[in-house]
């Protein structure tokens, strides 16, 4: 769980730093004004950003804890198999919903 929260930290930090980086590459006026994206343009970006990428993070998560627990559940009761890769499929289907969520906010654009 730490290295995760190291990971998303260095996103975050990636992101936060290029955000800056293009808003004063606009602002000293280096960047012709019709390369800027409306207001609307970025955040729809940003949200669609955010939902794949905590979707993900999300899946991984419950992936984790949900394939330690059916490896375990398997090893004492192997006629279990079916039942936990049910479960499996669950959790995988976090980042599903996030992709799709994605999709449909870069499609209102």
């Amino acid at each position: 769980m730490d290295r995760i929260k190291k990971v998303f930290g260095i996103f975050c930090k990636s992101g936060i730093l290029s955000l800056l980086l293009y808003g004063t590459l606009w602002a000293q006026g280096s960047m012709p004004a019709s390369a800027a994206p409306s207001l609307k343009e970025s955040l729809g970006f940003i949200g669609a950003a955010l939902s794949t990428g905590l979707a993900a993070i999300g899946a991984g998560v419950a992936i984790a804890y949900v394939g330690s627990a059916a490896a375990a559940g398997i090893s004492e009761k192997p006629e279990n198999f079916g039942k936990m890769i049910i479960f499996l499929g669950l959790a995988e289907g976090i980042a599903i919903y996030g992709l799709i969520t994605s999709i449909l906010i870069l499609n209102k654009m």
